[in-house]
């Protein structure tokens, strides 16, 4: 059963965006509750341009908010997270954050090492990384170093790549059900502090 409750979801795509067969592309699709952070530059993209874009995307947004990252999206958050002046951060519930790269590798593509080093700290929000066994970008080592250093709970996805639309995970309704998770526990701590 899809969850469609006073919380929106903000997707953050990574490089070139989230193409028609994205799992991203198909919850916005399927899900009133989805709406898409618009960055500068999809292709070129620098760290100032993409964590401004996100801060533009909460401050529109009304409500309260679950961020789903994908790959350089991730970093896009994390970033955006640990700036001054984040007057927006009691309005983020959790984030989804799947498959961040490691901006940190020597042979990282150039566009992804603009968002290096990888932010330190645990995020001030609950979060959930996602990661693949195979991803190209990131071992799976290193996927679960950087979920510790943002205090996110590790879900291994298994062997899947990159976890897009190259997986051939259609809509990816094992990651609508941990979205679905982190939605209800953003409602069990909103109810909480009412």
């Amino acid at each position: 059963m899809r969850h469609a409750g006073p919380i929106t979801m903000l997707t953050v795509p990574g490089l070139s965006c989230s193409g028609a067969g994205h799992w991203q592309s198909l919850w916005e699709a399927e899900r009133a509750d989805c709406r898409r952070v618009e960055m500068d530059s999809w292709d070129d993209p620098t760290r100032d341009q993409w964590v401004t874009g996100l801060d533009r995307a909460v401050r529109a947004a009304a409500g309260r908010l679950v961020l789903v990252a994908h790959s350089l999206g991730c970093l896009a958050v994390a970033w955006w997270a640990a700036g001054p002046g984040r007057d927006q951060l009691a309005r983020i519930g959790g984030a989804l954050l799947v498959a961040p790269p490691d901006v940190d590798r020597p042979d990282a593509d150039p566009r992804l090492r603009r968002f290096a080093p990888t932010p330190p700290g645990a995020l001030p929000f609950p979060a959930v990384l996602v990661g693949s066994r195979d991803d190209p970008y990131a071992t799976i080592a290193r996927l679960r170093a950087i979920a510790d250093g943002w205090g996110a709970t590790f879900v291994d996805a298994g062997a899947v790549g990159h976890i897009n639309a190259g997986s051939g995970l259609g809509d990816w309704p094992a990651g609508q059900q941990l979205l679905d998770r982190l939605i209800a526990r953003a409602e069990r701590r909103e109810g909480q502090a009412a």
